[in-house]
């Protein structure tokens, strides 16, 4: 069923060596994640390699145990919500966490992104852009960091904004954007690559970025 799917789909791409194209070529060879899990340990055997390490069915219920409970859910490549233009990246997420309107990414949205430590001018401008495009019905698309990123959100938060996190969807970084990411779980949207607890390390953020760009139609960049 669904959560058998969901469950087998979690353990492929929380091993350790499977990453997002890895993911896609099991499931275009096998057909469906179940059948991609039943036929590894016989691959490694084939090949003559070890076999991969699996993450663990119990860790996999355990983690949708944890984003059950925080509110969120799984929007999973190629079905339901999971956003189309994203799904078109050959190493689009296989699985995003997402907690929010999920309506959002039924509309065009239009990224923006920019400097940390922008200047002061350089937010207000983002914030009226961002305002004066969801206006004109496009969703805002930011990374919630500081500087540009909150200023993006901010402007476009009545209107409809979506940020992509690079840590856990459940933490908050930098904090002192907590209030604003549990704002917009309640009047945005909010995904998230990661499994919940993650603290996002430097890494995560080109693959939070890739998100980021493939969600929009559009990017513009400010003070980088």
């Amino acid at each position: 069923g669904l959560s058998d799917d969901l469950l087998a789909r979690l353990r492929l791409i929380r091993s350790p060596s499977i990453g997002p194209v890895t993911f896609r070529q099991l499931l275009a060879r096998f057909g469906s994640a179940e059948a991609a899990l039943a036929a590894i340990p016989d691959l490694a055997a084939r090949g003559g390699g070890k076999a991969r390490a699996i993450a663990s069915e119990a860790s996999a219920r355990a983690e949708m145990h944890r984003v059950e409970a925080f509110g969120a859910r799984y929007l999973a490549l190629g079905q339901g919500l999971y956003p189309r233009l994203l799904g078109e990246l050959a190493d689009a997420p296989p699985l995003l966490i997402a907690k929010g309107d999920l309506g959002l990414l039924e509309r065009e949205a239009v990224a923006i992104v920019g400097a940390r430590n922008a200047s002061a001018a350089a937010c207000r401008f983002a914030r009226g852009l961002a305002h004066d495009l969801g206006q004109e019905g496009l969703a805002v698309v930011s990374g919630l960091a500081r500087g540009i990123d909150a200023a993006a959100h901010d402007g476009a938060l009545e209107t409809g904004t979506i940020g992509v996190v690079a840590g856990g969807i459940d933490v908050f970084y930098p904090p002192e954007n907590e209030a604003r990411q549990r704002d917009m779980f309640e009047r945005g949207l909010v995904l998230a690559e990661m499994p919940p607890g993650t603290e996002p390390r430097a890494r995560h953020f080109p693959y939070r970025n890739r998100i980021i760009a493939g969600l929009s139609a559009g990017t513009i960049v400010i003070e980088a």
